[in-house]
Order: structure tokens, then sequence, then C-alpha cells
């Protein structure tokens, strides 16, 4: 697996649009989190933790005395994540560029988490059976990912639904399941995992950031759009203009893909 395979693109770029992401999605990762009952003292593993959000909390809930790994493709990412780390004086943070299939099977971690990277990947359970390597016995693993097109805008906007047509067909293009959210389940007992269970999540709104990210994304692929041959540069940066007026517009309802919450516990 390579960075160059993701359809949406990585670096600082990227990056800016994670913060996005994370901010959009706060309230619900934490919701994850807190029942997955993280404690001081935990050894957690952050895979596609790209630059370094749920790394972060994930260091402040374990405390000086426990310590998070943070795996990712993207180098200029976990550059910006060291940094910010840094800033935030959590000492307790490694990141390595590191591909979740060459995790070893080092039963080291209590919790290990993903959130938006099985979708990203050809071969999830391929995936899943590295992190449950990587985990102790009694440990947690919990992913969060997309049903892509269970996503809506009102009124109907022809640029929003070529968007989803996009994302869906590149990523289809390159092997990946852009729906995977409902399979987690089974993906995770299929895995070995006991105790599974699951939650759905999907933010929306009249206001705010939550607005904003199906404009973002749609940038953020447009190179991956172009290389399929799905659209041009220039249609591909039309779609994004009129993603982001439909953004300000007051009357515009506009929602994240539907999220799938999923974990479960290795016996």
């Amino acid at each position: 697996m390579t960075a160059e395979h993701y359809v949406i693109a990585t670096g600082k770029k990227g990056r800016d649009r994670l913060r996005v992401l994370t901010r959009v999605f706060a309230e619900t990762t934490t919701r994850l989190l807190d029942g997955v009952d993280i404690q001081h003292g935990m050894a957690c593993l952050d895979v596609g933790c790209g630059g370094g959000d749920i790394a972060c909390d994930l260091a402040r809930r374990v405390g000086p005395d426990g310590s998070v790994v943070g795996i990712d493709l993207d180098a200029v990412s976990l550059d910006i994540a060291r940094e910010e780390a840094a800033a935030q004086d959590l000492g307790n943070i490694e990141y390595r560029v590191l591909d979740v299939f060459d995790l070893a099977d080092s039963a080291c971690f209590d919790v290990v988490y993903a959130r938006f990277l099985l979708s990203h990947l050809p071969d999830p359970a391929g995936a899943l059976a590295r992190m449950v390597g990587a985990l102790r016995r009694g440990g947690v693993l919990a992913v969060e990912d997309v049903e892509f097109t269970a996503l809506f805008c009102f009124p109907e906007c022809p640029a929003f639904d070529d968007y989803v047509r996009l994302y869906g067909a590149t990523a289809r293009a390159k092997g990946d399941d852009p729906n995977i959210g409902p399979r987690l389940p089974s993906l995770l007992r299929e895995a070995g995992l006991g105790d599974i269970d699951m939650r759905v999540a999907q933010p929306a709104g009249i206001r705010g950031e939550v607005r904003l990210l199906s404009a973002i994304t749609m940038e953020m692929i447009g190179e991956a759009v172009v290389s399929a041959g799905l659209a041009s540069t220039d249609q591909a940066a039309s779609l994004v203009d009129a993603l982001h007026a439909a953004a300000r517009d007051d009357h515009t309802v506009l929602s994240t893909p539907r999220i799938v919450q999923a974990w479960g516990r290795k016996s």
C-alpha cells in the first residue's frame, strides 16, 4: 500500500481538511472513546492517524504513564503531527511512517483505533487482522467508517449528486469500498473479536463547518477523479465552486456520510 492509493489528497492541504473533519466529528468520536473506557497508563495505537488529532486525545486520556503510537503513510502529516504534539506538551506520543499491513503481531496495545481508514483499503479484512495481532488479550479494537452514499442535501443540488457519484466511482476504481460502514461489525467478528457492538452517527446542519465538508472533500479528491478519467480539471473545479455556494446558502441542509462506529474485544 502507498499513500498515492488514497482517493483523498494528503500532505498539508489534507491536514487542513482533517482539522475541519475532527471538529465536525468531535462529539461523536468523543462518545465512542468514552465508551471504550480508556484508562491512565494504557498503551494505544492510532492506525492511519493523519495529523494526529485523535492520537493527541488518546495521549491526554492515558496520561504520562501511558503511551500512544500513531502510524500513517503520509510523512508530511506526521511531521505536522509531531510539531503539534510538542506544542501541546504531549511527550507520550510516537509517530511512525508505517503501513498497517506491516504491523507486527506484538500484542502490546490495550486499545487499537482507526477512523476512516478501512474504506480506503482494498483488503480491509487483512488490515483488521494486523490490528488484532497488535492488540493484547482483553484489549479493544474500535473503528469508525463511512457509508458514503448515505448522505443528504436539501434542497436538491446537482453538484452534490455529482460529487457523491464521483467519489464512489473513484474509490471503487481503486478497489476500495466507500460504503464499508455497515460491514464493520461482521468484519470485526470475522477477525476473531468478541463483545462486538456498534453505533451510527451522522452530523448535519444548516450552519457551521459540517456544511463545508462536501466542498472541501471534493477539492481533495479532484486529482484522483481527473486521473481516473471521470471528469476534467475544469469540471472538478466547477463542482467545488458549486458545493461552496450551496454551503453558503442559509436554506441548504448538508450532512456528512453516515458513520458506523463498531468495537470488539480480543478474548
